[in-house]
C-alpha cells in the first residue's frame, strides 16, 4: 500500500507540475501574441500617419509667387494722378486739360 500511496503522490505532483507548465507556456504565448499585435498596430498607425501627411501636403495650396509689379510709365502714372484729382473735384476741367496736355507734351 505504501508504494501505491507514493506512486499516487508522485503522479499527482507530476500532474500538477505539468498543468502549471502548460499554463505558463500558454501565458507566454499570449503575451508574445499581444506584443506582436501591438507592434503590427504601431506599424499600421505609422503608415496611416505618413499617408495623411502626404495627402495634406498635396492639398495644401502652394504659395503663389506675388505677381511682379508691371513697370509703370511715369507719364501714365501722372495721367492717372491727374484723373484722380479731376474726379475728386480738385482740378477743374480746364486745369485738367492743361495739365494733361503738359504731361503728354502737347
Amino acid at each position: 500500500m505504501r508504494v501505491a500511496a507514493t506512486t499516487a503522490v508522485v503522479a499527482g505532483t507530476a500532474g500538477a507540475v505539468s498543468h502549471h507548465q502548460q499554463q505558463k507556456y500558454a501565458n507566454q504565448n499570449a503575451e508574445a501574441q499581444a506584443a506582436a499585435d501591438d507592434q503590427a498596430m504601431q506599424q499600421q498607425l505609422a503608415v496611416q500617419q505618413a499617408q495623411i501627411q502626404a495627402m495634406q501636403a498635396q492639398q495644401a495650396p502652394a504659395a503663389a509667387p506675388a505677381p511682379a509689379a508691371a513697370p509703370v510709365d511715369p507719364t501714365t502714372a501722372q495721367l492717372q494722378q491727374l484723373a484722380s484729382l479731376h474726379a475728386q473735384g480738385i482740378l477743374s476741367d480746364e486745369e485738367f486739360a492743361a495739365a494733361k496736355a503738359k504731361a503728354l507734351g502737347i
